[in-house]
This record gives structure tokens, C-alpha cells and sequence, in this order.
């Protein structure tokens, strides 16, 4: 492995790069956004958010007070005129898009919603890109559910077809025709911006308070000393912890800005290693013993919609070209979320915890590197 001429490995994060960038980033209002704000402004960049209010209350947007230190705008990308405005305005170097629809759940009552949001949402974001001068690399966020799910065991590759059951993943398969046909289209000719799309698995940590969402249901029957009611303890995804596929992201928009690789404008998946791919009910039992207190689950017996029962991804061309990979493993995930949340609930400031777990991560990063 070859060292960058500042130092820094490859496949790390490198705050050196961050320093001063103007970086434009959409739904900084929400659970991932909000890690992605905070680790930014951590490393010195010259952050512009732009999204829809916190999508719930208490959120880690308020909680971490994310918007201190940088310029928060709140807004629609649904809205073309609003999102270029602000974007032109704030003339960006890199540019982060992650507002979403992403609950598969709610997408089946606001499929419409989850539509424009996610896909013409995405057009809008794009568009508004290509009138920003100054721009040199976009990174535009899609999901793992993404592709036409087959409950296959093998991950899936960057190349595999765009799918998806539910309106949700359907509709963030669609954004990805999307980012390809505007790549093809209006980010390949010379000095125009490096576009690349990136797929992570199920994301968590600690400051996630979204409905229908495995930890933050397993976090919230806990406070009650209630028992976590689970739909399907078999269903097997590729969880990880935040501040991996964040690395991810920000490791791919550090290539796209210098240019030195062209064939880096691609789609890539960031999830975490095999033996991490685990079944929810897995999930559930670490769960209950890093929680103690007599903490629970049980099976629901209700009827639920389809969701996919079987999701891995193929990380190798990632490891590979990049030399990422994932640096936490499931456990010490878990025990971080459950640390953060309990010195929330104690009175702890969330935005320092945020701040330690990412002081804790990019050291084990840079160890792991050495």
C-alpha cells in the first residue's frame, strides 16, 4: 500500500484534504446526514446543509446541534428553483447529496412522496449541479436495496441490475439510472465534475430515532422496560455503523476532487465484512445483553409488508481500488450505539459524543493503516 504524499494512508479519511473545502451537503437534518455535518465541520470543512426539517423529535440534528458551525438552509429538493439558489449561491467544491425518502415501511403509504422525493429529487440536485462552477466531485447516496434483490447468499456487485420490491428501494434503483444517465450525459466531458453513486448497507449508531427501524424500535421498548416486538428475526442484513460508510464516502469524494483516477466516477458499495452479515434476531440478543435490565424481545405475529429477507454486498472492488474497509466490527458497533444512548439519556452532550466516536474511530482507522 502506498502512502499519499501528505502522509496519509490510503483508504483513510484524510482531515488534511477537508480543511477549507466548501462542501455542499443535502439532508444534514437527518440521522446519517447529520454524522456526516458533524464529522466535516470536525475536520475543518466549510459545510452548507440543505434539507427538509428533522424528520423527528428528539433528533440528533437538535440534540448534537449539528447546524452550529456551519450554514444550515432549511428547504425541499422537490423544489428545482430553491435547491439551485442555494446551491450557486454557496458555489460548492464537493457536493454530498443524501436527502431521501429512505424508510421502506412509509414508502408503501407515501409512495408518491417517495418517488419524487427520491427520484426526481435527485434530478433536481443534479441539475443544480451543473451550474456550479467551481465543482470538482459529487458523491450522490442510494442504499443496498437498490438492486433487483434475488435472496441469494453471494454479495452484490456494483454491476449487478437495478431492482427493488418496495417503492422505496425501487425508487432509489431509479436514482441510480439516474446518476448513470447524468454522468453519461453532462459529467463526462472535460472539467466537468466527477460523479460517482455509492451503496451502504443498514446503517447505525448512536442519535437515530426513525420509525420502523430496527435499533432505534429495540432502543425506544427499552427506556419503556418493554419488550421489542420483531417482524422477521431471519431476515439478514449487512448492518455497519455510520462512520463506516461515511468513511467510505468521503475516502471516494477525496479521489473524485484530484481526478488522478477518471474511472472512479462509478457506483461502489461500501457495506461491512461477511461475518457481519447477521439475522435481525442476531441483532436483537447482542442487544439485550449490552442493554441488561431484564431487556427483551418477541415475535410479532401480525401480518407486514414484503421486505426482502436475504441482503449482502460485494465490497471488494471498494477494498480494492480504494483500499477501504470496514475498521468496526458488529459488535463494537452495537456497544457503541448502546454507550452514546445511555449517556444521552444520563445527561451527556450528544454532539461531544458524537464528536469522541469519531475521535475513536478514524484512531483505530489510522492504527489499523500503520
Amino acid at each position: 500500500m502506498k502512502a499519499r504524499m501528505d502522509g496519509q494512508m490510503h483508504g483513510q479519511v484524510n482531515p488534511k484534504f477537508w480543511k477549507g473545502k466548501r462542501v455542499f451537503l443535502t439532508g444534514h437534518t437527518g440521522f446519517k446526514g447529520g454524522w456526516a455535518a458533524l464529522w466535516l465541520q470536525h475536520m475543518g470543512a466549510v459545510v452548507k446543509g440543505f434539507s427538509l426539517p428533522p424528520p423527528t423529535s428528539p433528533s440528533l440534528f437538535e440534540q448534537a446541534h449539528v447546524a452550529t458551525g456551519m450554514e444550515s438552509e432549511l428547504g425541499d429538493i422537490r423544489d428545482l428553483a430553491a435547491i439551485t439558489n442555494s446551491m450557486v449561491r454557496f458555489n460548492p467544491d464537493i457536493l454530498i447529496h443524501m436527502a431521501a425518502q429512505p424508510l421502506v415501511r412509509l414508502s408503501y403509504r407515501e409512495p408518491v412522496e417517495t418517488y419524487s422525493t427520491n427520484v426526481m429529487g435527485t434530478v433536481h440536485v443534479l441539475e443544480a449541479a451543473r451550474k456550479c462552477a467551481n465543482l470538482k466531485a459529487i458523491v450522490n447516496i442510494t442504499t443496498d436495496k437498490c438492486y433487483e434483490n434475488r435472496e441469494w447468499e453471494w454479495g452484490y456487485r456494483e454491476n449487478e441490475p437495478m431492482g427493488g420490491h418496495d417503492p422505496y428501494s425501487n425508487s432509489k434503483g431509479c436514482a441510480e439510472l439516474v446518476t448513470s444517465a447524468y454522468r453519461k450525459s453532462f459529467f463526462s466531458k472535460p472539467g466537468s465534475p466527477a460523479l460517482a453513486s455509492v451503496r451502504a448497507g443498514n446503517v447505525i449508531g448512536g442519535g437515530d430515532w426513525a420509525e420502523d427501524r430496527l435499533v432505534p424500535d429495540i432502543l425506544r421498548a427499552f427506556e419503556k422496560q418493554q419488550a421489542v416486538v420483531i417482524r422477521n428475526p431471519s431476515a439478514t442484513r449487512p448492518w455497519q455503523h455510520v462512520l463506516e460508510p461515511l468513511s467510505g464516502y468521503f475516502v471516494l469524494a477525496e479521489n473524485l476532487y484530484t481526478g488522478d483516477h477518471p474511472d472512479f466516477a462509478d457506483g461502489w458499495n461500501f457495506g461491512p465484512k461477511d461475518e457481519d452479515v447477521q439475522p435481525v434476531g442476531w441483532i436483537c440478543d447482542h442487544m439485550v445483553k449490552l442493554w441488561g435490565h431484564n431487556a427483551s424481545w418477541q415475535l410479532d405475529d401480525q401480518a407486514n409488508p414484503h421486505e426482502a429477507n436475504y441482503l449482502k454486498l460485494d465490497i471488494s472492488k471498494a477494498k480494492r481500488h480504494l483500499q477501504w474497509q470496514p475498521q468496526w466490527n458488529l459488535g463494537t458497533a452495537l456497544e457503541k450505539i448502546v454507550h452514546w444512548h445511555k449517556a444521552w439519556l444520563a445527561g451527556d452532550n450528544a454532539r461531544e459524543l458524537c464528536i469522541q466516536h469519531i475521535n475513536e474511530y478514524t484512531h483505530i482507522s489510522n492504527k489499523e493503516a500503520a
